[in-house]
């Protein structure tokens, strides 16, 4: 029996027993009532024919039998059995029921949606006030790649910030929802299935019974004064010292919370919403007992009767890193075959190989789901997005083969004469070879005389495995002028790197350092194949409020320079000599590099220009008659007069007003013009920035946005702290193959269409993605509608063609296929989805939603999306069961958690101290991540480095994003994609702090370190290969911080444990899916 999540918390309500599925009410309705929920300690246990869940009162084990898990549904494979072990119940003592106040004062500790609340640090631990800490959100007096500004002079230390993004669940059967009867009811059941189903098929026959069952607690009785019914109204404000207002119970279902909910936007509603009553007083048990709590940050704050309290254990719940750890050990060890239509692929952080054999690896897309309900009426019903992560030049792990190139000569690719899709696996050849009939839209074509090949018996062509348009895929076909501008061949592109020399730039050291970094840089542009050196052509140009061009030319013993101050009215004073070729120019290029450093040693000038910079770029591209890339290094908002000035415009008193996504929009539309004239030209702009201050990252970042290029950001730089992730970061972005000039378009077969785009792109028309350059690291997310009924047997089909000059000049057609299921049954649909996929889209949904619509109707939006994408679940997919039990689809059961890390973000939640700037640098960034970035983004990755063999050459198993699984004796290394944080431990031993930190005593480690001491000791030689190791998995190099135990630091560190309840307000986990049960419950009601 699988499909689904159960978790059991029990009500105080008479249910009938069954032989599968025991109800279990034995929580003493005199317990405490401030919450429905109620401690339990829960065990999974498994039988050969049922899936168990052993709950426990606090020193009392009850056990409540599931419906049975059939062994072919289980998530890959069957697992060990363990007999179900029950004891004796034993009640335990609670105490009096706390007043009227304590019970407000209790449930205003949780914010889902609305206003930001502050939170006081823990108490006993050596903050200082928190007037004097920086914000948990990353904004502290010592920032790094994104980070409020300092006040005093203290060099930057943190890096910038962000949620891992997290895993999809194991994929295992859901039930189908068709004729299943509740066994109470005595109806038939669903016959055992032997032996695991294939990938990309249903089950046929009735509903199997759900797994996923969490039962809730006993309905309690409110205190005097307790608000029971009314309509949702605005949440009460929220208190430092107010604890989360609730009693959570391990494993998984929530039951109804009885009187106002703060931070939701309506209170609980009584009983009667969750058609359950209270059931009558029972006696007080004879003590209290709570072995699992925790103190909270503000426990010392509470009243006594709220100082222990029962909780759900978090181990009950779905964890991420279970899930990503079975997958693993399930999906990792055999490649995936493609050749199988609509396979859930494994998750994207298991490692595996990938063998093509018709579809597209997932490395190049990814979908929500592989099995696309038939009508969009059904797609309508379920709510659950349908849209595709597409990476067309993602780079491969070097066991895997690059896509090959097709050569057509000059009569170029074969297309349908109708829709013009590629000719691919899925084509349909008839008349003994002579047409083909298009898969996508049906129409009958002729096959050229020198593409003719025999159809042997089953209708394929005999040279099918000999090409790879018939085979694979994936592939490439060189392009014929047809495909070129003007009807031309492209000549080779080239970089243009474009310096700020202004006083800010020169004082901070970082002319100085480019240009040192620069002369060695050069010997390694991109190139094609196994050519010796780069076709790229490369030039350079300075600017503060002026420009200045120089002449390189191979033939000058000295560069000359050419400087343009009419900035309105932006020309290239020379075109011979601008652009040259490294080899042939490097010691003019040399001399260049030495001497401006010392040319602008004694600038004054602060102002600065930036929008006749890029068009100066641009147009000496033009000149050219190539594309190319723009490399931006850029310190302060330009103010100078000129086109495209701005002004400071930062305000924090907008967050939580209609007026916030203003601080998101670009302040003038002159950037938006000049970004369509360079998507026109080919011409990608890469932005450096180096800010003190306020910039305006949302108004300077539009030209990198809608070129495809990339944004940088390092706030208060300093050479000796940012020196490495600089240059790190300069070195991947300068020798990472690119795509210019790119036009990307998605085929769909008949019945859906591609109707909205996310990414960093241009767009003209509605079908027509374009790139004026495009990285292996960037990904076009694609969302389809229904536009007629599919067809279950033919399924759907995706096409992506991709149209770009290379690095070397050539132009060519990258294409991707996929094949995906068609459904009529719910069940299919919820069963072959991926969250990690849906996470991505929903997150970049939300954040382009900002632009336009307040930050709090966004974060509502998500969470009625999300409800009602699980409420469809239980209402049509489950079997019949107590309103109490939250029910969550296999394939989705880590929805809830991932979706709260995006709502506690810092683009939907800012802390105190996140700035403007950093939101808007966040939110670009996101827009273009692939899976596996937003994965780790939103929920981080937490590894112990202690507790594993020194002489273990694996990767440490990771834990849960929560302070609960960090101990004061050991050390932990947290990663997210753009930051690494190591945390150490107070008590940790003095043995490993010196083979670590070469230091006696903890009291010595440096809280802010960021480079680790090289020591020749297993210790040390392992944790600095594992920060390689992670470095070399990212796409930006992440800033390594030492953050001590009870250190200031340590609250930029908690602000990554997004399991916990933020200090801005967000849910824990475990409030979250209590809201989420609730918004269920009213959606079912």
């Amino acid at each position: 029996m699988t499909g689904e999540t159960k978790w059991g918390c029990t009500h105080n309500e008479r249910q009938p027993v069954s032989s599968t599925c025991a109800a279990i009410w034995a929580a003493p309705a005199c317990l405490p009532r401030v919450s429905s929920i109620q401690l339990w300690w829960a065990t999974r246990v498994h039988s050969p024919h049922h899936s168990l869940w052993s709950l426990q009162w606090p020193s009392t084990r009850l056990s409540a039998n599931i419906s049975p898990r059939f062994p072919g549904s289980q998530p890959f494979g069957s697992v060990p059995l363990t007999p179900v072990v029950s004891q004796p119940t034993v009640l335990q003592p609670y105490g009096p029921p706390p007043t009227s106040a304590q019970v407000t004062a209790q449930l205003a500790g949780m914010q889902i949606s609305g206003a930001v609340a502050p939170a006081l640090p823990p108490v006993g631990l050596g903050y200082g006030s928190p007037a004097s800490l920086a914000s948990a959100s990353g904004s502290f007096p010592n920032p790094g790649l994104y980070g409020s500004y300092p006040q005093g002079q203290a060099p930057p230390l943190s890096q910038a910030q962000g949620h891992l993004g997290a895993q999809p669940p194991q994929r295992s059967a859901p039930p189908q929802a068709s004729t299943f009867t509740s066994p109470a009811s005595g109806g038939p059941r669903m016959p055992s299935m032997t032996g695991p189903f294939l990938p990309g098929q249903g089950f046929g026959g009735p509903s199997l019974s759900q797994p996923n069952h969490v039962s809730s607690p006993p309905p309690q009785a409110l205190p005097p004064g307790t608000q029971m019914t009314g309509p949702p109204g605005p949440p009460p404000p929220m208190h430092s010292s107010q604890q989360p207002g609730y009693q959570l119970q391990q494993n998984g279902s929530f039951g109804p919370a009885r009187g106002p909910q703060p931070n939701y936007g309506s209170p609980y509603p009584g009983a009667p919403t969750f058609g359950s009553q209270p059931g009558p007083p029972q006696p007080l048990p004879p003590k209290r007992l709570d072995p699992d709590a925790i103190p909270s940050p503000q426990l010392n704050e509470l009243p006594p009767q709220q100082k222990t309290r029962h909780r759900i254990d978090p181990d009950a719940i779905p964890s991420p890193i279970q899930v990503i750890e079975d997958d693993r050990n399930n999906r990792g060890s055999e490649p995936f075959v493609t050749g199988v239509r609509g396979q859930v692929p494994p998750l994207v952080t298991t490692n595996f190989l990938v063998k093509d054999q018709g579809n597209a690896s997932p490395r190049y897309i990814r979908c929500t789901s592989y099995n696309i309900p038939c009508t969009s009426d059904m797609a309508k019903q379920a709510q659950v997005p349908l849209a595709a992560v597409i990476k067309p030049l993602a780079r491969l792990p070097p066991e895997e083969v690059s896509p090959y190139v097709v050569d057509h000569g000059e009569s170029g690719p074969l297309r349908c004469n109708r829709c013009k899709a590629y000719m691919c696996p899925f084509m349909q050849f008839i008349e003994g070879g002579r047409r083909f009939q298009c898969c996508f839209c049906s129409c009958i074509n002729d096959v050229p005389p020198q593409y003719f090949q025999h159809l042997d018996h089953t209708g394929k062509r005999v040279d099918a495995y000999d090409r790879p348009e018939l085979s694979l895929g994936s592939y490439e076909f060189l392009a014929t002028v047809d495909y070129c501008k003007n009807n031309k061949f492209p000549s080779p592109p080239a970089f243009i790197f474009m310096i700020d020399v202004s006083y800010n730039a020169i004082r901070s050291g970082l002319v100085r350092l480019l240009c040192e970094e620069l002369k060695s840089l050069l010997d390694f542009l991109p190139r094609e194949g196994g050519t010796e050196e780069s076709a790229i052509r490369v030039g350079f140009v300075t600017y503060n409020k002026v420009l200045h061009f120089y002449n390189v030319k191979s033939s000058l013993a000295q560069p000359q320079m050419m400087v343009v101050s009419d900035v309105a009215d932006m020309f290239v004073p020379l075109l011979d000599g601008f652009l040259v070729n490294v080899s042939e120019s490097r010691a003019v290029i040399t001399s260049l590099l030495d001497q401006i450093p010392e040319m602008f040693a004694d600038t004054r000038e602060t102002e600065t220009v930036f929008a006749p910079v890029i068009q100066a770029g641009m147009e000496a591209l033009k000149a050219a008659e190539c594309a190319g890339k723009l490399f931006l290094f850029h310190t302060s908002l330009p103010i100078a007069e000129a086109p495209g000035k701005l002004k400071n415009r930062d305000d924090r008193k907008l967050i939580n007003t209609d007026k916030e996504k203003t601080l998101f929009q670009p302040q003038t539309g002159a950037y938006q013009t000049l970004a369509k004239e360079c998507v026109a030209q080919g011409c990608c702009v890469d932005l450096f920035l180096f800010p003190n201050q306020y910039v305006d990252v949302a108004t300077l970042s539009v030209v990198p946005q809608l070129t495809g290029g990339s944004v940088y950001k390092y706030a208060c730089f300093q050479v000796e702290n940012d020196q490495e992730r600089f240059l790190s970061d300069l070195r991947r972005d300068v020798q990472k193959v690119v795509g210019f000039d790119a036009v990307m378009r998605v085929r769909t077969s008949t019945g859906i269409r591609a109707v909205d785009f996310f990414g960093a792109f241009y767009m003209s028309n509605t079908t027509d993605v374009e790139l004026a350059g495009l990285d292996g690291d960037k990904t076009v997310t694609v969302e389809f509608k229904h536009d007629d009924r599919l067809n279950e047997e033919s399924g759907a089909l995706l096409q992506c063609a991709l149209l770009y000059t290379s690095c070397a000049g050539q132009r060519r057609l990258r294409i991707h296929n996929l094949a995906l299921n068609c459904c009529t049954q719910l069940a299919d649909l919820y069963r072959n989805c991926e969250t990690d996929t849906l996470i991505n889209y929903m997150a970049k949904f939300a954040y382009r939603g900002v632009l336009n619509s307040p930050v709090k109707t966004v974060r509502d939006t998500l969470i009625t999306q999300c409800a009602q994408i699980l409420a469809c679940y239980r209402k049509n997919c489950a079997s019949p069961s107590s309103a109490g039990q939250l029910i969550l689809p296999e394939c989705m059961k880590l929805l809830p958690v991932y979706l709260n890390c995006v709502l506690k973000s810092d683009v939907l939640q800012p802390g105190a101290e996140v700035t403007t700037d950093d939101r808007a640098y966040v939110r670009q960034l996101v827009t273009s991540m692939d899976v596996a970035e937003t994965n780790v983004f939103f929920y981080p990755r937490l590894l112990p480095l202690t507790k594993s063999p020194i002489e273990s050459a694996t990767e440490p198993p990771a834990v849960r994003a929560s302070e609960e699984r960090l101990s004061n004796g050991d050390i932990y290394l947290l990663e997210n994609g753009l930051n690494l944080f190591l945390w150490v431990g107070a008590s940790v031993q003095q043995g490993v702090v010196q083979s670590l930190f070469n230091v006696s005593s903890f009291s010595q480690i440096t809280s802010g370190l960021s480079v680790l001491p090289v020591l020749d000791n297993p210790l040390s030689k392992k944790v600095r290969g594992l920060i390689d190791s992670l470095r070399a998995q990212r796409s930006r190099y992440m800033k390594l911080i030492v953050v001590k135990q009870e250190d200031k630091l340590e609250m930029l560190f908690k602000h990554f444990l997004v399991e916990d309840k933020s200090l801005s307000g967000g849910a824990s986990y475990v409030d979250f899916l209590c809201h989420m049960h609730k918004e269920i419950r009213q959606l079912l009601s």
